[in-house]
């Protein structure tokens, strides 16, 4: 999965979002989220079309690049960027094997019903609502795993 950056601009209950890199490829909404939502499911559907009619999909640049070429007119007075979701749909269902704590799936399955979902679904859902808000979030920083001390193999009666 790719992100490309997404230019955002508006005010009160107008926002759009473009993507330079994905020309014709926009967004809109009365929020800076929900706009930055439908760019993400117009990135989508724009790059099926694409796929469909045998073209290839550009790279996503660098925010400075975009913001440098003078073709974009960035304006960061009154635009800011954020980072969108590039989610090439392959048209074809697979299983996917997960572990999780059982208190969890009970949740999850409890959510789902509530909605009238299944529970793959409401998974596929919820992690794709994850997937478009990652170019709005700053990324957890990861600790450094504790060191660990490898200890001496003792021989046992099977080694001796």
């Amino acid at each position: 999965m790719s992100y490309y950056v997404g230019i955002v601009d508006g005010k009160d209950d107008v926002w759009g979002v473009r993507i330079p890199d994905l020309p014709g490829c926009l967004g809109g909404g009365p929020t800076p989220d929900a706009a930055i939502a439908d760019a993400t499911s117009a990135a989508i559907e724009w790059s099926a079309d694409l796929i469909g009619e045998g073209y290839p999909i550009a790279r996503p640049r660098s925010r400075q690049a975009v913001i440098a070429d003078p073709e974009v007119f960035f304006d960061p007075a009154t635009e800011s960027t954020v980072l969108i979701p590039l989610i090439i749909e392959r048209g074809r269902q697979v299983k996917a094997n997960i572990s999780l704590d059982a208190g969890q799936l009970e949740a999850i399955d409890e959510e789902a019903k509530r909605r009238g979902l299944t529970r793959s679904t409401f998974m596929v859902s919820a992690a794709l609502d994850k997937i478009t808000q990652a170019g709005l979030e700053p990324l957890p920083v990861k600790k450094a795993a504790p060191a660990t001390k490898k200890r001496a193999k003792s021989k046992t009666l099977v080694d001796a």
